[in-house]
């Protein structure tokens, strides 16, 4: 059988196998188009990449068990989204079952529930790897400037694994190549394969696939600290000549610190040094008019330990 032709099938087989597993009938008759084409290498298949703001700042730990697969009640305002997919290993040659997915998202205005547990929820997957997700499109809230892209959130957890973070976005959405995570082409962080086309069923329910997949070992190298602790979202202007404004976030109640340091190491400032709870927040480093023009480095401490940086450049 043609590759071409063996890859529709598998992804036609898993579509079918899903759908039949959780009794959702009325997706039968869509057709092949609407499946998620991921790329996948003559050796098995990309792996799932976390993203650049990892967790962000609006996780809500023990969230409920989503019930009928559905993450959105019915009456909840948006358009309806219906997500498939498989866990699968980075090979492709072996689904995992009883994968644990915990999903959260904005709702249709752009705001997240942040006292309840409206559009947060775990499943899991069945004995075939599959997971099914009904819920909205995500709204779009301002981050600085602009606007996020639509985007859901995801804490994956293989059994006897740790817990992998991410989330995905929709093809053609416009604010995809401003936005610094969705943006990103390349690397630790690339989100390509986390940009999934979705298309209106029969039912007038956008619809989309998402396969995982995931190390076998799960584990998060030092350069990916952030993902559950806290992140310097951007620093304003870059280069700046007299001022500077950090953006940061912080994920879990944690002692913080945000310093400045030279390119020999050496500490300039403290702009912040306080217990916080997760949450958005701005400081500024308006340094002295004798620092020399260069390299400088905003660091975000989390509990003592570092878990992210970025360069700025003074002119």
């Amino acid at each position: 059988m043609p590759l071409e032709n063996k890859n529709k099938s598998r992804r036609q087989f898993l579509r079918n196998t899903a759908l039949t597993t959780v009794s959702l009938g009325l997706l039968s008759n869509i057709s092949k188009s609407n499946v998620h084409q991921q790329a996948e290498t003559a050796g098995g298949c990309y792996p799932t990449t976390p993203d650049y703001y990892g967790q962000g700042p609006f996780y809500t730990a023990n969230p409920p068990e989503i019930v009928d697969n559905q993450l959105a009640a019915a009456d909840e305002p948006g358009t309806r989204l219906i997500l498939t997919g498989i866990v699968k290993n980075l090979d492709c040659t072996e689904v995992i079952p009883n994968t644990l997915i915990d999903a959260w998202h904005a709702n249709d205005a752009g705001a997240y529930d942040n006292v309840g547990y409206n559009l947060r929820g775990i499943t899991y997957t069945n004995s075939q790897g599959f997971y099914v997700i009904e819920t909205i499109l995500p709204g779009k809230y301002l981050n600085g400037a602009s606007y996020r892209p639509s985007h859901i959130h995801f804490r994956i957890t293989v059994p006897g694994n740790p817990t992998f973070i991410t989330q995905i976005y929709f093809q053609g959405d416009a604010d995809i190549p401003g936005d610094a995570a969705a943006s990103i082409t390349s690397g630790v962080f690339d989100a390509t394969y986390r940009i999934i086309p979705i298309s209106l069923n029969d039912q007038g329910k956008y619809e989309g696939t998402w396969d995982i997949a995931l190390a076998a070992n799960g584990n998060v190298g030092i350069a990916d600290l952030h993902l559950d602790k806290g992140v310097i979202y951007a620093v304003s202007p870059n280069p700046f000549t007299d001022v500077v404004e950090i953006s940061y976030g912080v994920f879990k109640s944690s002692k913080v610190s945000l310093q400045v340091f030279d390119l020999n190491g050496n500490l300039l400032a403290v702009l912040n040094e306080e217990n916080l709870k997760p949450k958005k927040y701005t400081a500024t480093f308006k340094p002295d008019s004798n620092l020399p023009n260069g390299i400088y480095f905003v660091v975000l401490k989390i509990n003592d330990l570092q878990v992210h940086y970025l360069k700025i450049v003074k002119v």
